[in-house]
């Protein structure tokens, strides 16, 4: 069984996205980011970067007492080890693979979120740092959709790669960019959008939060530990 420590967040649904894909049992116990229960020292205790997701495998590969493990993209390659799925077994394919998700772990995910702080979150609006994250954002969405132009998915076949960037595009109303501009992009997103293991792993997210109340200020300063504007 594998406890995950979860919040529908973009890197959240990477996990429960995986999990639902390889039929894996989990539990999840939800981290209210909002309510700062990243920061509970029992969370601290697996979890050091108060950063969601992370897991606890009670049954980890190799044996042995229970192995916890954070930061999304080290999950998804412990979990595609532990299964021997959805990463290829050739080196090549492995590197490639793993390339195309240390891209999304330093490019997408980091840009994109930049993207929905200043454009969503931010206290007060910076044009600069508004254009510079939309502008950055549509790149990666270009070199992703150039990447796509001659394969159904990233690595292959469907892969740790393409659930580690799904989740960063499936809001990207909110980050200035329309699916129809990158054509190859949208076809590869509205087949992941159909896989079954998708819809399970998003409404067990919405089932905890969908997201749609207004952040108050014990939530902005939890989640950006910024004080609240005057």
């Amino acid at each position: 069984m594998i406890d995950l420590h979860y919040w529908p967040t973009p890197n959240g649904h990477k996990i429960t996205l995986f999990l639902e894909e390889a039929g894996l049992p989990y539990t999840i116990h939800p981290v209210d980011i909002g309510k700062g229960e990243q920061f509970r020292p029992e969370f601290l205790a697996i979890a050091p970067n108060n950063r969601m997701p992370a897991i606890v495998d009670h049954e980890p590969l190799g044996g042995g007492d229970p192995l916890s493990i954070f930061e999304s993209g080290a999950i998804l390659l412990y979990l595609a080890e532990k299964t021997g799925r959805f990463l290829p077994a050739d080196t090549a394919g492995r590197y490639d693979a793993i390339q195309w998700l240390m891209w999304q772990m330093g490019g997408l995910g980091p840009m994109a979120g930049q993207n929905h702080h200043f454009n969503i979150y931010a206290p007060e609006k910076i044009p600069y740092a508004q254009d510079r994250y939309i502008r950055e954002t549509a790149r990666l969405y270009g070199v992703l959709d150039k990447r796509l132009a001659d394969r159904d998915f990233i690595a292959g076949d469907y892969s740790i790669a393409d659930m580690a960037a799904y989740p960063w595009i499936v809001p990207h109303e909110a980050q200035g960019q329309k699916l129809e501009d990158f054509p190859n992009l949208k076809r590869w997103f509205d087949a992941i959008a159909a896989r079954p293991a998708t819809a399970a792993a998003y409404a067990k997210g919405k089932a905890i939060s969908d997201g749609s109340k207004p952040m108050t200020d014990e939530q902005r300063r939890n989640l950006f530990g910024t004080p609240p504007k005057n």
